[in-house]
């Protein structure tokens, strides 16, 4: 699905990814790594909001280095970014709307993706009149993540879905993703690895601008030094 390969990208002069390379199949796959590590540098190279220094990167057996942001949405991938970026002043089901109204391949299906996304986020139907912006930040991150479910995507990124959640929530939408990985490619930065780890099927540790570890979510479990150093065992 996602093919990364040697991609080096950064921020004027300073070089924050060195020859990274990844694949994402059929699958729910982590990148863990501390801050500062890289991890949104990446994401932002694969939706075409960082430009690529070197390297390719492949979506659906399709070079899209450098393709726009829009036009990634409309391939097929949708981002949840850490800071949810939703519409406040809306209420949370026109939030949903948007997540689809211009996406040519998902508009037509808007109410049946609705419906979907109501399943995994019982409390999104009760409050869909709510505006978004009066709802707590869990309550938001679901939005988020239900307003690119809405557009129907192959491959869903997100990035650092439990930053600021309180530890029950993060066990709800670590179950989400647990749900989501039967029918959509998953791509998942984290820097809670205990709960990611529960939910993945596979895993990347990146630090200092490159990947240093590559495992099944089993053999990160047990690796000694992702014990040490990200589950503090």
């Amino acid at each position: 699905m996602l093919k990364i390969r040697g991609l080096e990208c950064g921020y004027g002069r300073m070089r924050v990814l060195e020859g990274v390379s990844l694949d994402v199949g059929k699958e729910s796959v982590g990148l863990f790594g501390p801050n500062g590590a890289g991890k949104t540098t990446l994401i932002g190279a694969v939706m075409g909001m960082n430009k690529l220094w070197a390297g390719e990167i492949e979506f659906a057996g399709r070079q899209i280095g450098g393709t726009d942001t829009h036009l990634m949405a409309r391939m097929g991938v949708a981002l949840v970014p850490q800071e949810r970026e939703l519409f406040p002043g809306m209420s949370v089901e026109d939030n949903l709307v948007l997540g689809a109204a211009y996406i040519p391949h998902a508009k037509g299906i808007i109410p049946e993706q609705m419906e979907k996304v109501f399943a995994l986020f019982p409390i999104l139907k009760e409050r869909r009149k709510q505006l978004a912006g009066t709802m707590s930040g869990g309550q938001q991150r679901m939005v988020a993540i239900a307003r690119a479910l809405m557009s129907n995507p192959k491959l869903l990124i997100l990035d650092e879905p439990s930053l600021g959640l309180q530890p029950s929530i993060v066990a709800e939408v670590f179950e989400v993703l647990r749900e989501l990985k039967k029918t959509v490619s998953i791509m998942v930065t984290e820097q809670n690895v205990r709960e990611s780890l529960k939910s993945i099927d596979r895993g990347y540790v990146l630090e200092n601008g490159k990947i240093v570890i590559e495992d099944s979510a089993e053999g990160l479990r047990t690796n000694p030094y992702v014990l040490k150093s990200y589950l503090g065992i």
